[in-house]
């Protein structure tokens, strides 16, 4: 359990070895549930497009003491990429904390992190972003292709 209450539901667990143990899904955003006590699974996917994948956090909405704003969301991709020495995969994690959302919000997802990161074991790289520019797919390459 994080600092925050926040537990992560045994289908994040599931859904990510799905994801790691290579059977078709290549991402998976996660949200804190609308009660904010439980980390869920919001959507996956088995397509390769990682500019649908970038809007849907960049959209992702958060709903706090009923008004909406700009929410954070946990995620994580199957990277492909060209090493020089051929075709990788590495996994990122993604904590998707936006500086312009509403502040409960940003604190629930920041003090809630470490205890989804614990629970999904074997990604590569560990990327906070805060705007837009951190999630673009070269600055997503650049940071996992470092490891």
């Amino acid at each position: 359990m994080a600092s925050s209450g926040v537990t992560v539901a045994p289908e994040c667990i599931q859904a990510f070895n799905d994801l790691k143990l290579g059977k078709s899904v290549k991402w998976i955003i996660f949200k804190i549930s609308d009660d904010w006590k439980e980390i869920v699974v919001d959507e996956q996917s088995t397509e390769d497009d990682y500019s649908t994948f970038r809007e849907k956090l960049l959209n992702a909405k958060s709903t706090w003491k009923g008004k909406e704003g700009l929410g954070g969301r946990y995620a994580v991709y199957d990277v492909a990429y060209d090493s020089g020495e051929g075709q990788r995969n590495k996994i990122a994690f993604i904590s998707w904390v936006p500086d312009d959302s509403p502040q409960h919000p940003r604190m629930m997802y920041s003090s809630s992190k470490e205890s989804i990161k614990r629970s999904l074991n074997g990604f590569h790289a560990d990327i906070q972003a805060n705007d837009a520019d951190d999630i673009e797919y070269d600055n997503i390459i650049t940071r996992v292709s470092r490891r």
